[in-house]
């Protein structure tokens, strides 16, 4: 095949991803396969960002005051963050293996499953965070100001969590039928709405009246839910890959067991992660505020770049679900190394644009000499692990797409708590390396994690998990 036919078959297969495609996605080659779940995944992982981005762009108008309390109520919805990936896990692996077994109808009770428990959960988080956002604020370490302006916005985002956890959960019911394009779909909607709401809101327009933070929250919760809107209109469509009917609507108290067994394990995947990066921080503020600011650019930068990886490896885990329910481990296993070798070939380019040019994307976002120049030590020294966090990012969710999520949670915890944290200090404080020794930490760290979660995967046990 020349280049051109090649070039032609690529692009023909990312319109198709885009489209929305019919195919048997355990019968088409695998890197085609791989290409037509991953496009529109990593679309829809951008636009997931992007809606944070929006609001931040124009909160930060406001003043320090908005932008704090944007802050401290992520940090507030960090658990249900880490609650809504889990449950998308089990949702991904459980709805996957099914569509692998051509058993449509318990893909459905799958899906129906999932929003029950993603209903109950956000209702109780929701009422919860409703009345007492103020005291959570405070728990925060909120300043009046802060307190005076933002609790509005917090009781917003906070009570409206259903439609994070929906549209998490529904979203990887449609990747792992196969049906990532509608996924793609609803964030483009949310990310349309919010560009018009949230300035209308925060600023006034006509007779609506200026709301300031609150209105970036009510903003983002009704794009939010007019997104889930979209997606339950889409499981209603007679013929599509996923679609709900009324005989499916039962409580099946057994899937839901299996889908929390799954989901536990992968909300604590998130939550050591996340709290890990919490320990690197607490080193780092010993060395004062530019050195943090620099750390923080930095990794928002690197964070940015791995969100098509992210997408690469989220295609892996339904693809390992739909094959091991298909009854083909082997593809299963040559689904997981495709789309390993395409994010190493795409984490290897922009690792080695990192190191050789570490200032010039920093630059764009450090004002300050000082935080510049941490910034990009910190993004050279950690783009150097990019090529083996390419793979691990890959292995660990094809675990979670076969159902296990219990060995990528240990090996999470081992790597980044056993190791990570005290490899900082150590480097850090110990070695007197300063700033880098925390660097070099994270860099260590995601290599030894990839390298332990291939040799784990290599043995093959995950090909034996069952999901009932």
């Amino acid at each position: 095949m020349s280049s051109s036919e090649s070039s032609a078959g690529f692009w023909s297969t990312v319109t198709e991803a885009v489209r929305g495609t019919e195919q048997d996605l355990t019968a088409v080659p695998v890197s085609r396969a791989v290409l037509l779940l991953s496009v529109p995944t990593v679309l829809e992982m951008s636009m997931e960002s992007l809606l944070a981005i929006v609001d931040m762009y124009f909160v930060s108008r406001l003043g320090p005051d908005a932008v704090a309390t944007v802050g401290l109520t992520e940090s507030l919805l960090a658990l249900m963050y880490a609650m809504a990936m889990g449950l998308s896990a089990a949702a991904t692996a459980v709805i996957s293996r099914r569509t692998g077994e051509k058993n449509p109808d318990g893909a459905a009770s799958g899906a129906v499953q999932v929003v029950a428990i993603a209903m109950v959960l956000s209702l109780v988080l929701g009422l919860v965070g409703t009345l007492l956002a103020p005291t959570l604020l405070r728990a925060m370490g909120a300043e009046p100001g802060v307190l005076a302006i933002g609790t509005g916005y917090t009781r917003t985002m906070l009570g409206g969590s259903a439609t994070i956890f929906l549209l998490f959960v529904i979203n990887a019911a449609f990747r792992g039928a196969g049906d990532a394009a509608v996924a793609m779909r609803s964030l483009w909607l949310a990310n349309l709405v919010n560009m018009a709401l949230a300035p209308a809101l925060i600023f006034g327009v006509g007779p609506i009246p200026a709301m300031g933070v609150t209105g970036a929250g009510i903003a983002t919760t009704i794009s939010r839910g007019l997104g889930v809107v979209y997606q339950l209109a889409m499981l209603r469509r007679p013929g599509a890959r996923l679609t709900i009917e009324r005989r499916h609507l039962a409580i099946d108290l057994k899937t839901i067991r299996e889908l929390l067994n799954i989901a536990w394990g992968a909300a604590l995947q998130t939550l050591i992660e996340t709290a890990s990066w919490l320990g690197l921080v607490r080193i780092l503020s010993t060395f004062g505020s530019k050195a943090l600011a620099g750390y923080t650019i930095a990794m928002r930068i690197a964070m940015f770049a791995l969100l098509p990886p992210f997408g690469l490896a989220s295609a892996a885990a339904t693809l390992v679900g739909q094959n091991l329910g298909a009854k083909q481990p082997d593809r299963a296993e040559q689904s997981v190394k495709t789309a390993a070798r395409y994010n190493v070939a795409f984490l290897g380019v922009v690792g080695l644009v990192f190191i050789a040019l570490p200032q010039v994307f920093v630059g764009r976002f450090a004002e300050d000499p000082a935080s510049a120049v941490v910034g990009a030590q910190a993004l050279r020294i950690v783009s150097l692990g990019f090529v083996f966090f390419a793979y691990g990012m890959v292995a660990v969710q094809a675990f979670n797409g076969a159902g296990d999520s219990r060995t990528p949670m240990l090996l999470n915890f081992v790597t980044f708590w056993l190791f990570k944290i005290p490899c900082a200090y150590v480097l850090a404080r110990v070695l007197n390396w300063g700033p880098s020794g925390v660097f070099w930490a994270v860099a260590a760290a995601y290599t030894v994690q990839s390298i332990s979660a291939g040799l784990l995967f290599r043995r093959g046990t995950w090909k034996s998990q069952v999901i009932e």
